[in-house]
C-alpha cells in the first residue's frame, strides 16, 4: 500500500507520490490557492487505494455550494471536508454506473438532499437528473459542463470544470470517469454480459477520446475515476492526475491509429473481471437501501453456537485478519480475506450473493469489515462472532490451523520421496514470468470452480506472490475438504528471495 493510504472509513484523502506527481500536485495546488483567493474553485480528490478509486468534492467559496462526483458507498469523508470548508452538497454526478464498487449517490441523497444526476443515455429506478452534451451545473463561479463520452460504458460521461474568475471558455480540468485514465483508457468490454459488445464500446470509446476529450488544451487538468491497481484497466499509472498535454505524448491509447487499430489494443489482454462487477453495475441504477440502513441490520453480535448454527446451514464464515494470525488459528471452515489486502475485490470474487456472511475479525474492526463489504454491495452480513476468536477458548475442538512454511523448507518437502503437490494461485500472466518447477496453476478466481481437479490423496502447498493470495485458497480448499493444506510463507517472492529454482516457460 502507498503512504499515505489506508482503507478504513478515516482514509485520507492526501495522496503521496513520485516526483513528478509532486510537481503536478504542487501546481494543482497553486491553482487552487489563487482561486481560494479569489473565492472562487474547490477542487478536492479523494482517493480509496483499496479500490484504486478517486473522487471529488467541486465547491465554490463564494456561495458555499459543492458538488460530488463518483463518491464511494461511505460518504463521512464528503460530510467531513465539506463542513470544513462551509459547504453544502447539493449535486452528486455519477460518470457512469460503476462496475466495481457501489457509489454513494442515493446516500448523499438521503443525508443532504443532494440532487443526483447522471448521463442522458442512462436508465435508473430513482429520480435524476440526464445530462447530456453541453448540459450544465452552475454555482457561483464554478460552472460544471458534461461531455457525453460513451465507450467504457454506453452512458459514461465527463465533466468539464470551470472556474469563472480565470476562464469562460477554457477549462480548468476535466473529471473523466473510466473514459481516460493516466496511462491508459477505459476497457469497453465489462457490458457484454449486459449485451453490448467490446467493439461496438471500443468504437464508441475512440469517438469520445478524439472528438471529445482530446480536442481540449494541453494544461487542461485530467482527474480520472481510478488509478493503479484497477481492473477498469489494463495499464493504468499509479499518478492521480495528469495533464491533457501530458496524455497526448505518453498515453499509448491516445497516440495516432485508425479506430480498428484502437479497438484491437484496448480489447487485447484485458485483466479477467470479478464475476460480481455486473452486479454492481446494475445495483447502481437500482433503488437500494444506504450503507447505514445495511449496517444498522448487520450490526449483530453473535454467540459461537449462533455462529455454528449459520455456518451448518450454508453460511460463508470470513475472517478478516491477517493471514499470519489467520494461519495461528481460526474456526474450522472459515475462509481468511484479510482486511490488509485487496479485500473488498476478493470479497467480491470467491464469496455468493445468495449465502449469508458471517464476520470474525479482530477486535474493534468487525465494522470496518462490513461496511468494506458494503462498498462492493454485499450487504448479506449476518452478524460477527462477538469477542472474535477469544470465543473459541471455550471450544479448542473447533480450533484449526495452517501450516505456513519457509522457502527454504518448502523447497527440502518438494525434493522429498513424497512432495507436496505446489498450487499456483497468481493470474496467468505472473506465472508466465516465473514459477516454482512443478507447480500446478490454478488462479484464485477460478479456484472453486476448479477444485474438483486437485486430487484429494496428496498433501498441498499453496504459493502466490506474497502470501496474502495464498492464505486465502488454503482456506478455501480446506473448507472444501483438503485435509492436508500448508503455505509458502512470502509466497514467491521469498523463493526468489532464498535464490531457489524458478521456471519461466508457459504452462
Amino acid at each position: 500500500m502507498r503512504p499515505g493510504y489506508t482503507c478504513g472509513a478515516k482514509a485520507r484523502a492526501e495522496p503521496e507520490g513520485s516526483l513528478r506527481f509532486f510537481v503536478l500536485r504542487f501546481s494543482v495546488r497553486h491553482i487552487y490557492s489563487e482561486a481560494q483567493d479569489r473565492g472562487a474553485l474547490i477542487l478536492k480528490q479523494f482517493y480509496l487505494n483499496c479500490l484504486a478509486h478517486a473522487s471529488y468534492v467541486i465547491g465554490d467559496q463564494q456561495t458555499g455550494i459543492a458538488a460530488v462526483v463518483d463518491p464511494q458507498r461511505d460518504i463521512e469523508r464528503y460530510l467531513e471536508f465539506a463542513a470544513a470548508q462551509n459547504l453544502r452538497i447539493q449535486h452528486v454526478i455519477l460518470t457512469h454506473l460503476h462496475a466495481d464498487f457501489i457509489a454513494g449517490h442515493l446516500e448523499l441523497r438521503d443525508r443532504v438532499g443532494a440532487a443526483i444526476y447522471l448521463g442522458a443515455k442512462a436508465k435508473a429506478e430513482y429520480r435524476f437528473t440526464p445530462l447530456a452534451d453541453g448540459a450544465t451545473i452552475d454555482f457561483g463561479r464554478v460552472r460544471l459542463e458534461a461531455l457525453e463520452t460513451p465507450g467504457h460504458t454506453p452512458e459514461s460521461i465527463s465533466i468539464l470544470v470551470f472556474d469563472l474568475d480565470r476562464s469562460t471558455t477554457e477549462p480548468q480540468a476535466v473529471l473523466t470517469g473510466d473514459t481516460l485514465f493516466i496511462g491508459d483508457v477505459g476497457r469497453p468490454d465489462l457490458r457484454a454480459a449486459l449485451g453490448w459488445s467490446a467493439a461496438d464500446l471500443g468504437a464508441m470509446l475512440y469517438d469520445s477520446l478524439h472528438s471529445k476529450l482530446l480536442p481540449l488544451p494541453d494544461a487542461t487538468l485530467i482527474y480520472p475515476a481510478h488509478g493503479a491497481g484497477s481492473l477498469c484497466g489494463k495499464a493504468i499509472s499509479k499518478e492521480t492526475v495528469s495533464t491533457m498535454g501530458e496524455q497526448r505524448r505518453l498515453n499509448y491509447a491516445l497516440q495516432p491509429m485508425s479506430r480498428q487499430a484502437f479497438i484491437d489494443i484496448v480489447t487485447a489482454d484485458q485483466p479477467e473481471a470479478p464475476p460480481y462487477f455486473v452486479y454492481d453495475a446494475v445495483l447502481n441504477s437500482k433503488e437500494r437501501p444506504t450503507l447505514d440502513a445495511s449496517l444498522a441490520l448487520q450490526w449483530k453480535p453473535l454467540s459461537l453456537e449462533a455462529v455454528l448454527d449459520l455456518q451448518r446451514s450454508g453460511a460463508q464464515v470470513v475472517d478478516t485478519r491477517d493471514p499470519e494470525e489467520f494461519g495461528a488459528a481460526h474456526l474450522a471452515g472459515s475462509i481468511n480475506i484479510g482486511l490488509t489486502g485487496q479485500y473488498a475485490t476478493w470479497a467480491g470474487t470467491v464469496l455468493d450473493r445468495t449465502h449469508p456472511i458471517v464476520i470474525i475479525a479482530a477486535p474493534g474492526r468487525e465494522n470496518e469489515s462490513a461496511m468494506r463489504l458494503g462498498r462492493i454491495g454485499f450487504d448479506h452480513v449476518a452478524g460477527y462472532l462477538e469477542n472474535g476468536l477469544a470465543s473459541l477458548d471455550a471450544a479448542p475442538e473447533r480450533v484449526v490451523f495452517t501450516e505456513r512454511v519457509s522457502a527454504p523448507y518448502a523447497a527440502e518437502l518438494l525434493a522429498s520421496s513424497a512432495p507436496p503437490l505446489t498450487i499456483d494461485v497468481r493470474a496467468p500472466r505472473e506465472r508466465e514470468q516465473k514459477q516454482i518447477p512443478g507447480s500446478l496453476s490454478f488462479p484464485l478466481n477460478h479456484l472453486a470452480e476448479k477444485v474438483g481437479e486437485i486430487p484429494k490423496g496428496r498433501a498441498l502447498l499453496v504459493y502466490c506472490a506474497g502470501g496474502y493470495r495464498s492464505s486465502i485458497a488454503a482456506s478455501l480448499l480446506k473448507r472444501a475438504g483438503f485435509d492436508s493444506v500448508g503455505e509458502i510463507a512470502g509466497g514467491i517472492a521469498a523463493w526468489e528471495s532464498a535464490h531457489l529454482p524458478l521456471d519461466s516457460a508457459k504452462s
